[in-house]
This record gives C-alpha cells, sequence and structure tokens, in this order.
C-alpha cells in the first residue's frame, strides 16, 4: 500500500476497517503526497495529513484553503512544495515557506492572493527568498508587478545561489530589465558595481506586458548559463517601436551560445496584435547564431515568409521541436526540400498557419519521429494530409480542429497511426458526420486512445455516442461541447457504457464536456449523478438547462469541478501547447492501473461498489473495483 498514490490509498482503505487502519498507518511516513484531481477542505486535508517526517514531496489544489491551513501544508522536511489556486491566501504563504522549509529544492505557488482583500507585501516575498537558501527551482505564478520596483532587486539578491529555474506567472518588461541590469550608483565606494543577480540561471519562463528589444538584449547578456527561455506578452493596446521587438533585438538572443529552448509569443488574448517590426532578416541573423538549438516556438510572427522560417529548419541541424502559430505568410514551401535537411522532428505545430495545404503535410511526414503534430485552423487541409499522416508509426497527439477533413479521410487513419495515437481532436470540421466515429473505432482501431475531442460538429448526433459506447475504447477525456444534436441518450450511453472485454460497466471518463449540446434535458442531469460516472472530475454543462438541477449536482458531487459559463476544461487542454507553463501533468490512478493489468491478464473484475472511507474524523464516498 506504500507504493500507491493518495487516491488510491484511499480507494484501499474503503474495502474494510484493516485496510483503513492501515491506510492511516502508511499516510504518516508516506514521502510523497500529490493530491491534485480534487480540491479538498481543510476538515478533509487534515486527518490526509498527520505528522509525517518522511515526507518530502507535497502537491495540492488549494481552491478551498486559506492562510488557516498554513500549518498543515508548510512543512520543514520537504523538498518539493506545489500549492495551485492559492487565491484565497496572503502574502503570510510566501513568508511562512521562507521560515519554515530550509531545505526545499522546488518551489510551485500559483495564483497567490487573488481574491479580493488578500495581500502581499515585498517583505514577504524578502522572507521567501531569504528563507529558501537551497531553492533550484521557483515558479510564482501571480502577478508580481504589484510589488514595488524600487525595492525589488534587493530582495532578489537575496535569492538561492543554486536557483536555476525561474518562472513568474507575470511581470512587467521594466521591472525584468531593472532587475537584470548591472547597477552603478550609490554603494559603499563610487566605483562599486552591483554583483549579478539570478547569475545561475538556466531556464527563465516570463509572461509580461511586452516583449522589448531591451528585455530582449538584457536577459541574453546578463544571464550567461541561460539554455531554456520562454517569453510570452499579451499587449492591450498596439506596442509602439519603443515597447516593442524588431531585428536588432532578435539578433541579441544568445550572446553566450548556450541556448537550447527559445520561445517567443505574442498572444491575440486582448487585441490582434503581431511582430510587425521583425521581418525575415532578423529571424535569418538569429537562425544564425542558434545553430544548436533543439527547440523553437514562435507566435505572431507576421512579417516573416518561408524564407525566415526555412532558414531555422536548415540553419539549426540539432531542431526536435518546430512550433508556429498565426505565422499568416508561412507557405508549403517551407517543407519544400525538408528531405535535404538532417533533421528528425518529433514535435511540430502548425496552428493558426492558413495557407499551407496537403502538399506541406506530405512532405513534412518524412520525419517519421513524429509524435506530436498540430495542425489547427490550417483549413485548406484535406483527406489526402489524412493519408499522408496514416504513415506515421509513433504519432500520439494528432489535432485536426477546423480542418477539411471528411469521414473518408478519418478511415485512413485506422490503418496505421491509430495503433499509437492517444489524443485526437477533430473540433469544428464542419464536413464530419456520424460516420466518423466509425472510421475511427472499426474493428480494433483506435483502442489506445483516452483523449477526444468531437466539439462543435454540426452533424454529429446521439447515434455516433451510441456507437462510441459500443466500441469499449477507454476514454479519459471526451469533448462534445456546441454539438446541437447530442441529447441525454449520449449521456445515458456513456454512464452505461461497458469498458473492455472483461466486463467493467460504467464510465472511467475523467472529463466530459457538454457545454452548449442543446439536446440535453433534466433527464440527462440525473444520469449524472452517484453512482455513475465514478470518475468524473471535470464537468461542463450550460447553466440554464436548469439551474437548480445544477447546483444540487455540484452540491451532491463537492470534488467534481463544474463549468457552465463555456470555460475550457482540464488543466493540460490543447491551448496550453501554445504556452509557456505545463506543470499540471496528469496524476496516474496507481490502483485503477493495476486493476485495467489484472483485466488484460485474464482476472474478472466486478460491478463498480461504492464504499465509504472513515479515517478519523473524515468520512469519503469512493468507488471501488475488485478482482478476483
Amino acid at each position: 500500500m506504500a507504493k500507491l498514490d493518495v487516491a488510491s490509498i484511499c480507494s484501499v482503505a474503503a474495502t474494510c476497517k484493516t485496510f483503513n487502519g492501515c491506510a492511516s498507518q502508511v499516510l504518516s511516513f508516506l514521502p510523497c503526497f500529490h493530491l491534485l484531481d480534487i480540491a479538498p477542505s481543510i476538515d478533509l486535508l487534515r486527518p490526509l495529513l498527520p505528522p509525517n517526517p518522511y515526507l518530502r514531496s507535497l502537491k495540492v489544489d488549494c481552491s478551498q484553503l486559506s492562510d488557516s491551513s498554513i500549518e498543515h501544508l508548510v512543512r520543514p522536511y520537504l523538498n518539493e512544495l506545489c500549492l495551485h489556486n492559492c487565491q484565497d491566501f496572503s502574502g503570510k504563504l510566501l513568508s511562512e515557506v521562507g521560515g519554515r522549509c530550509k531545505d526545499l529544492r522546488t518551489l510551485y505557488l500559483g495564483s497567490v492572493a487573488e481574491k479580493r482583500g488578500r495581500a502581499i507585501h515585498i517583505s514577504d516575498l524578502e522572507e521567501l527568498l531569504g528563507g529558501c537558501t537551497q531553492l533550484e527551482s521557483l515558479s510564482l505564478m501571480f502577478d508580481v508587478s504589484i510589488f514595488l520596483r524600487h525595492n525589488f532587486g534587493r530582495v532578489w539578491a537575496m535569492a538561492s545561489e543554486k536557483l536555476s529555474a525561474l518562472e513568474i506567472g507575470y511581470i512587467s518588461s521594466v521591472m525584468v530589465t531593472e532587475l537584470l541590469s548591472p547597477t552603478v550608483g550609490s554603494y559603499p565606494c563610487p566605483n562599486y558595481v552591483q554583483s549579478p543577480i539570478l547569475p545561475h540561471i538556466q531556464k527563465l519562463c516570463l509572461s509580461v506586458d511586452y516583449i522589448t528589444d531591451t528585455l530582449v538584449g538584457t536577459i541574453s547578456k546578463g544571464l550567461v548559463l541561460l539554455t531554456h527561455l520562454d517569453l510570452r506578452d499579451a499587449p492591450m493596446i498596439e506596442p509602439t517601436v519603443t515597447f516593442d521587438l524588431t531585428n536588432p533585438g532578435l539578433q541579441q538572443i544568445n550572446q553566450h551560445g548556450k541556448l537550447k529552448h527559445l520561445c517567443l509569443i505574442r498572444s491575440q488574448e486582448f487585441i490582434s496584435t503581431y511582430f510587425r517590426r521583425v521581418n525575415d532578416l532578423g529571424v535569418l541573423l538569429m537562425a544564425d547564431k542558434c545553430s544548436n538549438i533543439e527547440s523553437i516556438h514562435l507566435g505572431g510572427f507576421c512579417r516573416v515568409t518561408d524564407a525566415g522560417f526555412r532558414a531555422i529548419l536548415h540553419s539549426c541541424s540539432s531542431l526536435h521541436n518546430f512550433r508556429v502559430f498565426h505565422g499568416t505568410q508561412l507557405t508549403d514551401l517551407v517543407f519544400h526540400d525538408i528531405t535535404a535537411t538532417s533533421l528528425s522532428l518529433t514535435s511540430v505545430s502548425l496552428r493558426w498557419c492558413n495557407l499551407i495545404t496537403n502538399l506541406a503535410v506530405v512532405r513534412l511526414v518524412s520525419n517519421m519521429d513524429l509524435s506530436y503534430l498540430d495542425l489547427r485552423v490550417c483549413r485548406n487541409l484535406g483527406d489526402e494530409a489524412l493519408q499522408a499522416v496514416s504513415t506515421l508509426p509513433k504519432l500520439k497527439t494528432l489535432l485536426l480542429d477546423g480542418s477539411d477533413i471528411t469521414d473518408v479521410g478519418l478511415s485512413y487513419l485506422r490503418h496505421g497511426v491509430m495503433k499509437s495515437l492517444v489524443s485526437l481532436s477533430i473540433r469544428g470540421c464542419k464536413r464530419l458526420t456520424d460516420k466518423c466515429i466509425s472510421a475511427i473505432f472499426y474493428g480494433s482501431s483506435g483502442q489506445e486512445l483516452q483523449d477526444l475531442d468531437l466539439s462543435n460538429i454540426s452533424n454529429l448526433s446521439d447515434n455516433a455516442i451510441l456507437l462510441l459506447a459500443k466500441s469499449r475504447v477507454m476514454l479519459t477525456e471526451l469533448r462534445l461541447r456546441e454539438c446541437p444534436l447530442i441529447g441525454d441518450t449520449s449521456i445515458m450511453a456513456l454512464a452505461s457504457m461497458q469498458i473492455g472485454d472483461g466486463g467493467w460497466h460504467g464510465s472511467i471518463l475523467r472529463l466530459l464536456d457538454l457545454y452548449d449540446c442543446r439536446g440535453i434535458t433534466q433527464l440527462a442531469i440525473r444520469w449524472l449523478k452517484k453512482p455513475y460516472f465514478p470518475r468524473l472530475r471535470w464537468l461542463g454543462l450550460t447553466g440554464s438547462v436548469n439551474r437548480d438541477m445544477v447546483d444540487a449536482l455540484s452540491r451532491s458531487r463537492p470534488f467534481l469541478h463544474m463549468a457552465c459559463r463555456g470555460e475550457e476544461l482540464g488543466s493540460d487542454h490543447w491551448d496550453s501547447s501554445d504556452g509557456l507553463y505545463g506543470h499540471d501533468e496528469e496524476e496516474v490512478d496507481e490502483l485503477e492501473q493495476w486493476l485495467l493489468e489484472v483485466e488484460e491478464s485474464g482476472g474478472e473484475i466486478c460491478k463498480i461498489r461504492y464504499f465509504c472511507i472513515s479515517i478519523p474524523g473524515i468520512c469519503i464516498c469512493i468507488s471501488v473495483w475488485w478482482s478476483y
């Protein structure tokens, strides 16, 4: 039992008093406590976190916690602490971590003090940086621009000398520039030069107001060991030349020749804006200085043409990850002679590159090691592209949103790539019908698939979901949002589907998005209650279906993340792939994984049963499968 994760320990504890007692003991010497699937209250968390001198790694979703929980979360022996969604915490969290966690190596704090009335002071940051002297990786995923600029650099001078990775949720470019710029001024002697700030940083990920020449130059010059640079901005107004990236700024990248990963993305979150002052010349000169780079992500370079992007592919011989977003002038010619290079690409994204056609994909698939291919909103791609993609033996993720594919095109995939594919998105492909399901799950095809997005397909009906349920594929995430013909029958079919050949009854879905499915009525809401969908953690609904019933469902399943306003569900959905941060890796339920292995080896799996776990002071209903 000590080898199981927290969720699995709780599930085992629910089966009998003996295991319940064992669980209580195991929790007192468990080295890792990871609970990101649900957002526990303090009453739930307290008995699950007894005194434990052996605890080294703690990861918790803190959506329902506040400062009163700090004493249970901040432990002196921790080496890793990841606290997500800390909206209701104040700056006290930072100061307490600095005061108690002297051996901390990795720290992630998300959304601290975002709730109204909560505040963080510069002294809190000072205590954190001054106290955690062994820190190697720090992620402050909130707005740090709230701190006073004139004290900001002085505080960061106290940071651990071992700090090699830094991520910040939002900071102004001016603050970064002032932080990293050596200062000559009123110090002990007139010629005193301030010691470099953060001299050992190798990985830097920042979301800023503007990516500028000054920002890029300061980072490139000041951080001599930098190997990983991620910068993203989302301007609210069109940048002036002073607050923008230009060709000279781009040429300052990789001054010390150590860079392996580069990400420069201008988001369209607020307005439609681009890096309008960068053209092919800037990219050509940058590519010459980055010949050893292995991964490059570029977003919003609207004046860069095939010549610039082609220079990257032909100059960077070690490149394996190539992603371009909003490449408005990128065409098939970029990949015209890709076979003449020594590249072995494993990950390619061409999202919002509307000029590419099937021909580009045909040439691109000469890279047989591709495992990730993102072709979202490439509207000129059709069935010929899918025929080419079907030859990729290692492809695990394929994103085709908004393309011009048909049911016939999807049928090409089942002859090859469906044997390896884990994630497939065909959202918004208007020419698809119910037959796309039989095209994907023909015979034994598609059995490896875990994540499927069928959203915004106007011709998709309940008949398609019935076919999906009959296929017995073990999907964990299914998105059906904005499918007007999807109704109650689909929900009932998913709730009662049989998994695998051995006889698991009931869906193992962890995420189900039904937002704006106009056929959903009150009947479907009843099928979303316990004991159906026992593994469900994310649910999207239209709140207006029946507000009272939706609220009742939320109360009956307090650990279910419900979204009724059209929010995208899941912490690691596709849209994060063009962002910078990937902390919310999916936690594997080790007990369920073991039971699945038993089923595959011939053991019988009984129907789902529901028990109550009773670790002193807490009672939770949990679903359990067992074999005999």
